[in-house]
């Protein structure tokens, strides 16, 4: 068996305070060390609640800033973290997922391919132009965030890549959170993977977010699953579900693509 234990932190982040919720941040992800985690995720923008419209006065480039924290916290507490923060590239504001492994390495960067335009998304930030997947100590890992959930062509990019599991970071408000249980486990069930799903709870402004935190089995089964308050969620994953299930049942060799292009 192919195991390990990921946490999940369902936030509530204050809009704007980057410091307090990096401390929220950096106590649970303590607590997760201590639970024998190897990996921590936090939600979509954790450090600032969004705040978009003043991405100038948080978003930092890749190697400083928040990210040069985070990095520094993994290696202090000897597990992965990743979750989305907003970062400075070319004098635009990206949404941006960043896994950092145990020794404080950059793993993987991914920033959000779909920019979501009912949050004015699109007038803040740039988006991404590729897919990320990587391989990590537990498994082949692709990297999503919360929009990116709607698009299934992109978990299927994974798949088919040979991604075992998928992590998502995410700001999913309350009043589509059916949607939310449904897409996670269309994408676990469709793919044969394991999806990491971790969302803020609570209310954010004027919006109210759900929570709705989970693991995913390849068979559409929940691990575990929060409910919409504050959680930290662990649990553990057998990779070797994977390609047990792909065996024995073989979609993604029975696909045929040639009948249904994009």
């Amino acid at each position: 068996m192919r195991k390990f234990t990921i946490s999940l932190g369902q936030m509530t982040p204050r809009i704007g305070q980057s410091e307090t919720n990096f401390e929220q941040l950096r106590k649970w992800a303590a607590e997760a060390a201590q639970r024998g985690s190897d990996l921590v995720l936090f939600p979509e923008l954790w450090s600032t609640g969004g705040d978009l419209a003043n991405w100038e006065r948080h978003a930092a480039p890749l190697g400083g800033g928040l990210f040069s924290k985070l990095a520094d916290l993994a290696s202090e507490l000897g597990l992965a973290i990743g979750g989305s923060i907003l970062e400075r590239h070319d004098g635009r504001a990206y949404n941006t997922f960043a896994l950092f492994g145990a020794r404080g390495e950059q793993l993987a960067v991914y920033r959000k391919l779909h920019l979501f335009a009912l949050m004015q998304e699109d007038k803040w930030l740039a988006a991404g132009d590729t897919p990320t997947l990587l391989e990590a100590s537990w498994g082949r890992t692709g990297l999503a965030i919360c929009y990116d959930l709607r698009f299934g062509e992109l978990f299927r990019h994974y798949a088919l890549a040979g991604a075992e599991i998928v992590l998502l970071p995410a700001m999913w408000p309350a009043a589509r959170s059916a949607h939310w249980d449904i897409l996670l486990r269309a994408r676990a069930i469709e793919n044969q993977m394991f999806i990491a799903a971790v969302n803020v709870a609570g209310r954010i402004g004027d919006e109210t977010f759900s929570g709705g935190s989970a693991v995913i089995d390849p068979l559409g089964k929940a691990l575990v699953t929060a409910d919409e308050r504050p959680a930290l969620l662990t649990t553990d994953i057998d990779m070797d579900e994977v390609s047990t299930t792909r065996e024995n049942m073989p979609v993604l060799t029975d696909l045929r693509p040639q009948a249904y292009p994009l």
